[in-house]
């Protein structure tokens, strides 16, 4: 359930609403009863080792392989076709 707090009340519960917010709860900040914002948790990052591990081990491999050339790839994109 999402909780509605008026800009005025934000200056003196910001703290306790962070808490909530770690906790995984969601505000809507509002103005004269009309949604201003909405204060939630910031999503989690995914782990960049992996994703540079896997694009290094990608780069690496292709060092085994002769450039590809533009007719090579009309050539795949052209097979089966009349």
């Amino acid at each position: 359930m999402t909780l509605t707090f008026d800009v005025s009340d934000l200056a003196t519960k910001l703290p306790e609403l962070l808490a909530e917010v770690e906790a995984g709860h969601e505000f809507v900040i509002a103005r004269d009863a009309k949604p201003l914002a909405r204060l939630t948790r910031e999503p989690e990052q995914p782990d960049r080792k992996g994703v540079e591990a896997a694009v290094a081990a990608i780069r690496a491999g292709r060092k085994d392989f002769a450039p590809t050339t533009i007719d090579e790839i009309i050539a795949w994109r052209d097979e089966g076709r009349r």
